[in-house]
């Protein structure tokens, strides 16, 4: 809990959020390691929020990530343990799977001027998710009707549901199993607090899965 203590000392007005952020890493500690994936989203800020989650987790962040030696030794004889086997296993990171439904530009536009714009990130949890996955969803108010949608299938088809917030109560409040109220009513303000929240997650799962 070194990171988490870190950011608060930081960051003193988070300590109103430490409950719910290590029920949040729990959560997904607990679901990495059942072989689960977090589908995340948001709009805006918060949708560039989704890809930065994404991105800490499907690559080295603080850590180098090797692969596992048994991993290595497949590429490497696939491969005819010639120097792109090498190259390869040299350059492969370990991952935490996690995908952002903001990312699927096709898919979105696609299912926004077919059906209904404000279901395109409910679709994707429905065809993603899993029981046992997570769900990650960011919104300054609470109540951005694409991701409260996208929440409610998830919590329905059985995946363990977090959501990003300001202070005040919302409706991903009321849906999510996790939510993580960032103390300010003010957006800007808020997305500055999610930013070294997920981060410390980020780090906190990574130091879990990756420290040998």
């Amino acid at each position: 809990m070194n990171h988490l203590c870190n950011m608060l000392n930081e960051y003193p007005a988070l300590n109103t959020c430490r409950p719910s952020i290590e029920m949040a890493f729990t959560t997904l500690k607990n679901m990495f390691e059942n072989g689960g994936k977090v589908l995340v989203c948001g709009n805006g800020g918060s949708a560039a929020d989704s890809e930065h989650i994404v991105g800490e987790l499907m690559k080295g962040f603080m850590l180098k990530r090797k692969i596992p030696d048994t991993v290595r030794t497949k590429i490497k004889t696939t491969s005819g343990n010639n120097e792109a086997g090498e190259y390869i296993c040299n350059n492969l990171q370990g991952a935490l799977p996690a995908i952002s439904l903001t990312s699927q530009s096709a898919l979105v536009s696609a299912f926004s001027n077919d059906i209904a714009a404000d279901m395109a990130f409910a679709q994707q949890v429905y065809g993603y998710g899993k029981p046992g996955d997570c769900f990650i969803g960011l919104s300054t108010s609470g109540n951005s009707k694409n991701v409260v949608y996208a929440a409610q299938v998830a919590k329905a088809i059985g995946l363990n549901t977090i959501a990003f917030t300001g202070q005040s109560d919302s409706k991903l409040k009321e849906i999510c199993h996790i939510t993580i109220q960032a103390p300010s009513i003010v957006t800007p303000k808020i997305q500055e607090y999610h930013l070294p929240i997920y981060h410390t997650i980020c780090m906190m799962l990574e130091e879990e899965f990756f420290i040998c």
